[in-house]
């Protein structure tokens, strides 16, 4: 093979190599349902979580920076809701235990949110009996 041919092989290889790497940066693979979901969202500036399943990874350590070392999958465990309307979903890392607050984005499906929203409601803590309502 040329020196030619094989410096042409290499560039190619680098262009489909950059290619993929801004690819990845664009979208990524959700852990827990396995659907790629896009990085942007109406919203958030700092999409981290998957509008299917609303599961998230440990990557930042606050919004946005990418610094966390951890990587676990970080399930949604509850909503809060901001004194302005705003629905946040709150995250528990599955490997270090960390909670989260993440803002929702404007696709996320609303059957998880909702179930999330209720599940206090549906499960209480407490037996419902001792508040007479029942």
């Amino acid at each position: 093979m040329s020196r030619n041919t094989t410096t042409r092989n290499t560039a190619a290889r680098n262009t489909s190599r950059r290619a993929r790497t801004e690819a990845r940066a664009e979208s990524f693979r959700c852990l827990n349902c396995g659907i790629d979901i896009s990085m942007t969202a109406a919203g958030t500036t700092h999409r981290n979580h998957c509008p299917n399943c609303l599961w998230s990874r440990h990557l930042d350590d606050t919004p946005g920076d990418r610094a966390a070392d951890c990587g676990a999958r970080m399930e949604p465990l509850a909503i809060s809701v901001r004194g302005d309307g705003e629905w946040i979903l709150v995250h528990r890392c599955a490997g270090c235990g960390v909670l989260h607050a993440n803002r929702t984005a404007g696709d996320d499906n609303v059957l998880p949110l909702t179930r999330l929203a209720v599940g206090p409601l549906a499960r209480p803590s407490f037996p419902l009996e001792r508040l007479g309502l029942i």
